[in-house]
């Protein structure tokens, strides 16, 4: 069991990676391919909105097939969809293949958490939902200076060729080394619809629609465009500030995982971390043409407050039926996950939309954007049901 875990868990590392790694290539990917950073928001928002537009039949999938099969035959297209993007000659086709990534990425967290659910006691969901998450995050490092070096060494091309075999890899070690625990769905019925009659489970999916959004978005893309445009940033000094918000939310997902044990509430540690990263980015929308340090421990901040993700999913896992577990999770990933690629695209036409002048403008509306929102959530989650188990 615990071989089969580590293998989801370097899936879910790719699925970091994947999801970040175009905020250190956009410089190289704007002159090799004419991509613009609208071009950029687009592929990035493919990504999570492929992910999350698999998430139901994954969730069915999970029940009914279980983790194994599942994670490990879209991984398969993951595959795929790298390889596509080492090929990509037009911006166009960077959609497509980080669609096909997104698909390839999309069951391997859930995959994990289904274990956890169905073998572990609910007591220590969090934490390991937690740990799991931030050992992930290592992905998102890695998609920082490390991928930096890589594509001063081998071109990005090679770099992504590298990527495509290194996934290839890890299909086949999930298919290999998972193990299923047993299924349930056929000794009990249920269905999706269940599960959105319950009204516990409303303010929680308002929370996991903002908990991942703004530091996904930065991290995934707008950092490497703003500190390019804005600060005159290479794709060297961009993978540094990268590298540090992506330390930051490793911390955070470790440290997250246990608070609910030792502050005695799920609701108030998530309340609390989400409305200082509201504080942050509303920091960086008032100072966002200020010194670029204040600008990078801004992001590294909302990073740190902003990887509430794990224990959102843990409050929410609290309300769902044993049965209905594969289901449960995977509508809380849809709607942590698709607000993502919705908020990637719109942000992008935001930034194309709103005037250079000064520079830092566009990103200040991006700023303010994922800043509002988050507020709006919190707001919403504040008729959420306290649970712990």
């Amino acid at each position: 069991m615990r071989v089969g875990i580590a293998a989801l868990v370097l899936a879910y590392l790719l699925s970091q990676f994947y999801r970040a790694f175009l905020a250190v290539l956009s410089p190289v990917l704007q002159a090799e391919l004419g991509a613009t950073a609208a071009d950029l928001a687009n592929a990035s928002g493919w990504w999570f909105l492929a992910f999350a537009a698999v998430q139901l039949p994954i969730g069915m999938a999970l029940d009914r097939f279980g983790p194994r099969r599942t994670a490990g035959v879209l991984m398969t297209v993951g595959t795929g969809g790298a390889a596509l993007f080492a090929l990509a000659s037009a911006p166009w086709q960077l959609n497509l293949a980080m669609a096909l990534i997104g698909v390839g990425c999309a069951p391997v967290l859930m995959a994990c958490y289904y274990i956890f659910a169905r073998s572990y006691s609910p007591a220590v969901f969090g934490t390991l939902a937690g740990v799991t998450i931030g050992v992930g995050s290592l992905g998102n490092v890695a998609a920082s200076l490390p991928l930096s070096a890589a594509v001063e060494a081998f071109g990005w091309r090679g770099a992504v060729w590298g990527l495509t075999g290194f996934t290839g890899l890890v299909a086949l070690a999930i298919l290999a080394l998972v193990r299923d625990p047993p299924s349930l769905a056929r000794e009990e019925k249920g269905s999706l619809l269940d599960l959105l009659r319950m009204p516990a489970i409303w303010p929680i999916l308002a929370m996991m629609t903002v908990c991942y959004m703004p530091v996904a978005g930065l991290r995934g893309l707008w950092v490497g465009p703003y500190f390019s445009d804005v600060h005159g940033y290479d794709a060297g000094q961009i993978g540094q500030v990268s590298l540090w918000m992506g330390l930051a939310m490793v911390v955070g997902n470790f440290a997250y995982g246990p608070l609910d044990r030792w502050v005695g509430s799920r609701k108030w540690v998530i309340f609390s971390g989400n409305a200082l990263t509201v504080l942050c980015l509303l920091g960086l929308w008032a100072f966002a043409g200020g010194q670029p340090a204040l600008a990078a421990g801004l992001l590294v901040a909302a990073g740190l407050f902003g990887a509430s993700f794990p224990m959102v999913v843990a409050h929410g896992r609290a309300f769902i039926p044993q049965h209905m577990m594969g289901r449960g999770v995977t509508l809380l990933n849809l709607f942590g996950i698709a607000p993502i690629g919705i908020a990637q695209i719109v942000t992008g036409r935001i930034h194309a939309a709103t005037p250079a002048d000064p520079t830092h403008a566009p990103y200040q509306a991006v700023f303010l954007f994922f800043a509002v929102t988050t507020a709006i959530g919190l707001a919403v989650y504040l008729w959420s049901r306290d649970r712990t188990d």
